[in-house]
């Protein structure tokens, strides 16, 4: 038998499978007198549920939807973030949640206010997701890390690095950090002596959690910038760039988790970051619109060079058509 708590959720979930419930048939799927099912529905109706009854040989109860949403204690403006994000999980870098996110955002659109719902579906039509960038990782994983990142639960997996080599870590967890196109843990390995980074994409199969640990000072107190220096210090795939712009403009324009930046003097900043995919790069460089000076590595000056002199044939030759 359901508690009286786990049971009324329970009610709200079928509600809203159907348009209408009879009554009888909805007592015996919960497997509970109509009596019951009664004081269950009239519960929920005074916390603010739009629950409609009828009675009759075809009497029952359907969810109303357009009401105004006191039971999930949510403004205007904070269910239409949620609209929003669960929108874009559907079509995000998690696998695994792109139905629940949808049924999610059906439910939450039944109990929105007409105003609100025309809003919701205006942002549904309009918005057209980008093929996914990086690749997707199990939501039952990133549950699961999360959870003993919160608990401080050792948490073991077998994993597969950058060269293809497989082996089991158990680790102390202590954060998960995601840059837009790859989600990583940043945990304390006792078998180094040290912090390290994991891509969460490369963990193989279900990791298992096992015995509580004390919590360590997070490294370098920040988890991003922990992860971004991590993914840009692998040994031959560094770039530095002096941008010729104040450090503080820059930290408004380039992410943690894209570039590190170093102040050298009031109008010039040092930029690192990964190269490990040098024209990606040049067109980052060249899109950021401020002068540099490329320091290293030389593969990246070479790459510079060619992109100018491309497009310096491209432009004599368009002068030239037009001419």
């Amino acid at each position: 038998m359901l508690s009286s708590s786990s049971r009324l959720l329970r009610v709200l979930s079928l509600l809203q499978t159907r348009s209408h419930w009879a009554g009888p048939e909805l007592a015996e799927r919960l497997e509970v007198h109509p009596r019951t099912l009664r004081r269950d529905i009239d519960r929920l109706r005074q916390l603010g549920y739009p629950i409609h009854a009828s009675s009759g040989v075809a009497g029952g109860y359907a969810f109303r939807a357009g009401q105004s949403l006191p039971p999930l204690l949510l403004d205007d403006e904070e269910a239409l973030a949620v609209a929003i994000a669960l929108q874009i999980a559907a079509a995000g870098t998690v696998s695994g949640v792109e139905e629940g996110s949808l049924r999610a955002l059906v439910k939450l659109e039944q109990v929105m206010p007409t105003r609100l719902r025309r809003r919701t579906h205006a942002l549904r039509s309009a918005i057209v997701p980008m093929q996914r960038m990086g690749p997707t990782i199990d939501a039952g994983v990133l549950a699961t890390l999360a959870t003993a990142c919160r608990d401080q639960l050792q948490v073991g997996f077998a994993y597969r690095d950058m060269r293809g080599q497989s082996t089991v870590r158990t680790v102390e967890p202590q954060g998960l950090v995601h840059t837009g196109s790859r989600w990583y843990l940043v945990a304390w390995d006792p078998a180094r002596d040290d912090w390290r980074t994991f891509r969460i994409d490369r963990v193989e199969g279900a990791p298992s959690t096992g015995a509580h640990f004390a919590p360590r000072a997070a490294p370098a107190g920040d988890l991003r910038a922990y992860v971004s220096r991590s993914v840009m210090g692998v040994p031959g795939e560094q770039a530095r760039v002096v941008l010729h712009r104040p450090h503080a403009e820059m930290e408004r324009s380039i992410a943690h988790s894209a570039a590190t930046l170093e102040p050298i003097d009031d109008t010039r900043c040092l930029m690192l970051c990964g190269a490990h995919q040098l024209d990606a790069l040049v067109y980052w460089l060249m899109a950021l619109d401020v002068d540099f000076d490329v320091l290293e590595p030389p593969a990246l000056k070479e790459r510079m060079r060619a992109a100018g002199v491309r497009l310096a044939r491209n432009l004599a030759r368009a002068d030239g058509g037009a001419a």
